[in-house]
Order: C-alpha cells, then structure tokens, then sequence
C-alpha cells in the first residue's frame, strides 16, 4: 500500500477566499464557495470551532506531508500547533503526530486530534493510535489518550470520531475503524480513564458492502493492482460517523457500501449487551449515496457525502432525503463540518484520481478544495 497514493507535488500555503469560486460549473442546489485552496498535499479532514478557526489534516498517504495538521490564518498554512509537533517522535510513539486522520473541534474549547499511526495504511505502530487534545486558548495539548491494544488491531485504521461530554466523567468518544483489509467497527472510549471496547467489530452494518461497485466520474472506480498486476477494489470498511445533537444516537456508514445505519449510543457504552444484542439493535436507514464523511446538525439533521454524485445530502428528522449541492467541483467531498456562521464546510480531494487508482497516474488536478454551502443550522451539541 505504501505506493497507494503516491504524488508528486510539495505542501505549500495558498490564499484563503471567502468568494464564490471564479470558475462555472454545472450543477442544482445552492452554490457552494471555495473558501481555501489546497496546491500541496491531498486533505481529507477539516473542523471548523465554536469560535470560527478552521483546522485541517493531511494523512501520510504518499504525498509529500511536511505537517500533518494545519490551521488556517490568514490565508496560509501553518503547521498547529507547531511544526515540532508534527514530526513522529520514535523513541515515544504518543508524543508526535504520525499520520492524522481527522480533527474535530468538541465545542468546549479544544479541538481533537485523530493518529491513525498508520502511514500509507500499514500496521498501526504500538502505541502511537492516539486522541490528542489542544486547549484553544493556549494553543498547547492539555489531553493524550492512547488506544489500548486490545482494540488496536494489525488491520485498524482508526478514521473519525465523534464526542458526548454528557455521559462519563470525561466524556466519551466514538471512533470509526475504517480498515482496508479487516474487520470494521466502532471503539467505544472512555476519556477520562483511557478505557476502550470495540463493538459491531465485522458486523454487516460496519463491513463492506459485497455487492457494492462504485463508479466515479461515469467510470469504475476505485480499482488497485497489487504487486502483482492483479486488479481488485479497494475495500474500506466503517468511515464515516456522526452523533445526534442529544447524543441518544450513532450514525455511521462503510466507505463501500451506499447504506446509512443508527444504533442507540446507551447500547454501545453497555457492557452488558451482547454483541448479538446490539446488531440486532442497529438500524438499516437505507441509502443515502456513496458517502466518505457524516455530521449532523441542531435539528436533527444528518449529512452525507455522495463521492459518486458529486453531492452532498441530507436526511431530515422525518426520514426524507433532500439534495443540498450538487455540483462538478465536488469532486470526492471527503470530510464535512459545521461552523458557527450556519455554513456546512467540506473537503473536496479528488481521492478516486489518485496514481493507486489509476495504474500509477496522478489524475487529479490541483488546487484541492475546502469549500462551503448555506445550511442555517447549528452544530450538533455535544454538551
């Protein structure tokens, strides 16, 4: 895998637009708007806090990643919350960031860093799969919790998170194991104690879809060649993940599957239900579209990417679907987030174009994109 996403361009800052992008292109729903764009490594992760500042990821998939978390001021990049910080630290695998995945603003002052500790989607190296906290107002990590290794398997990639501070000393955080090559499924984390259970480990609600063949861009997609030449799909279980603003619901949904699944979040923290209980206890919303990332909102809303649409949707509290954009720029809308102006941001990466999908060739075109479409809707609470 390690020359899965292989590129050639280097990391370098661009200039941040709040404007509509100069371009046209077709499409039906509200216009989004460029808000940043990307001519170094692929993005795939943004969070946007209580307070406006917007953060964003680079996993050390192939490109050259000089930082793995960036925010955003003043139209450019800088590597948060230092560039030291940024650089994996051998002797103490918790310490550095490795390869991060996801970053979430908690709404309380902090915002979350997500470590796979797995470049290229090789094996997580022990004890580097981490949650960081950086205090907002300190700009300084005040919180590390390292997964303990009965949930870390050989295959996981942890990929997304979402928190309740409602419910444990500390809150708790759900986290989606996205791997390419086992079994998908959700950890359960106790952040004060560092406690973790995985639940739904291989269950069909968090397992690829077999009969699932997405096509991008009027094409097949996703396609790989191993060592060998020999073509295959590339597979990715459990990814995307958001919680209900009262907490009393997960949403969460495998990359290769066009299905949205709920499960009551009291179910999971419980010990005592089965894991048969608990399968039995998720709910198949039916489909939704392809999706990478989920959030959902206020008013009981959910999002959903559809990298095969160029769209993103969302799924009232009634249980209808509604199309917000629809558009040709949006092109593989990976990770979304909602900000306090009501605007819902999203990074648009191009991954279906990357060389490991594409007999070696980088097809995609840079700029990458951070992007932003109206929604009026507050963020999920969290507190």
């Amino acid at each position: 895998m390690k020359a899965f996403f292989q590129a050639t361009g280097l990391a370098v800052a661009v200039s941040l637009s709040a404007m509509a992008m100069a371009d046209t292109a077709s499409g039906t729903g509200t216009n989004p708007e460029r808000v940043f764009a990307f001519n170094g490594a692929m993005p795939t992760g943004v969070t946007v806090t209580e307070t406006g500042r917007i953060f964003i990821n680079f996993p050390r998939w192939g490109d050259e990643v000089p930082y793995t978390v960036a925010e955003i001021k003043q139209g450019h990049l800088v590597p948060y919350p230092d560039l030291k910080t940024n650089v994996e630290n051998a002797k103490d695998p918790a310490a550095g960031f490795i390869s991060v995945q996801s970053v979430v603003a908690d709404g309380q002052g902090r915002v979350w860093v997500l470590d796979t500790a797995a470049p290229a989607f090789s094996e997580p190296k022990a004890g580097g799969a981490k949650l960081i906290a950086i205090d907002l107002n300190t700009n300084k990590i005040v919180k590390t919790v390292v997964f303990p290794r009965e949930v870390i398997l050989p295959t996981t990639y942890v990929n997304d998170v979402r928190f309740d501070f409602r419910v444990g000393k500390e809150g708790t955080a759900y986290v989606t194991d996205s791997s390419v090559k086992g079994p998908g499924g959700i950890i359960v984390l106790d952040l004060a104690s560092g406690t973790a259970t995985r639940r739904l480990s291989g269950a069909k609600s968090t397992s690829v879809d077999p009969e699932f063949r997405p096509v991008i861009e009027g094409k097949p997609a996703l396609i790989t060649r191993d060592a060998q030449g020999k073509s295959g799909l590339l597979t990715v279980a459990s990814d995307g993940i958001a919680l209900s603003s009262d907490g009393k619901t997960l949403y969460f949904c495998p990359l290769s599957s066009r299905h949205l699944y709920s499960v009551p979040t009291a179910l999971l923290r419980d010990p005592n239900v089965s894991e048969a209980e608990l399968e039995q206890a998720v709910v198949d919303l039916g489909e939704k579209g392809a999706s990478d990332g989920l959030e959902a909102d206020a008013n009981g809303a959910v999002y959903a990417g559809d990298y095969e649409h160029n769209s993103i949707r969302k799924r009232l509290a009634d249980g209808t679907w509604q199309t917000v954009v629809e558009d040709s720029r949006v092109l593989w809308p990976d990770t979304l987030s909602i900000g306090p102006d009501g605007y819902l941001y999203f990074t648009a990466n191009q991954l279906h174009r990357s060389p490991g999908f594409n007999d070696g060739q980088d097809k995609r075109v840079k700029p990458y994109s951070l992007m932003r479409v109206k929604i009026d809707a507050k963020p999920a609470q969290t507190h």
